[in-house]
């Protein structure tokens, strides 16, 4: 089992450090980290806490999960690996721009 979290539901005004101070109610916390928009800097409402074990990581879960924080009920499940998105084109068939019907 691993020992990432994911945690999710997050109040937009979390920043690192409370992540960081709350987890460590359940044990070592190794790293917390709040994901930022890139674009305006501010909180997605999730982030991702690395705790020093899987046990403690497993603790975390069945302490936090659902449960509230300034006024949120939290998500806290293992982090899944990030999943590959596509890459290439967005949007609809581009072909279909340069196609001519006769």
């Amino acid at each position: 089992m691993e020992a990432k979290l994911y945690v999710g539901n997050l109040p937009f005004n979390t920043n690192d450090a409370d992540l960081q101070d709350l987890f460590a109610q359940a044990g070592v916390v190794k790293s917390a980290q709040v994901i930022k928009d890139r674009a305006s800097g501010r909180s997605k409402g999730f982030g991702f806490v690395e705790m020093g074990s899987p046990e403690e990581a497993q603790g975390a879960i069945s302490m936090f999960h659902g449960k509230d924080f300034n006024g949120r009920a939290l998500t806290v499940n293992i982090a899944r690996p990030r999943e590959e998105r596509p890459g290439g084109f967005r949007g609809g068939d581009r072909n279909r721009e340069r196609r001519r019907d006769y």
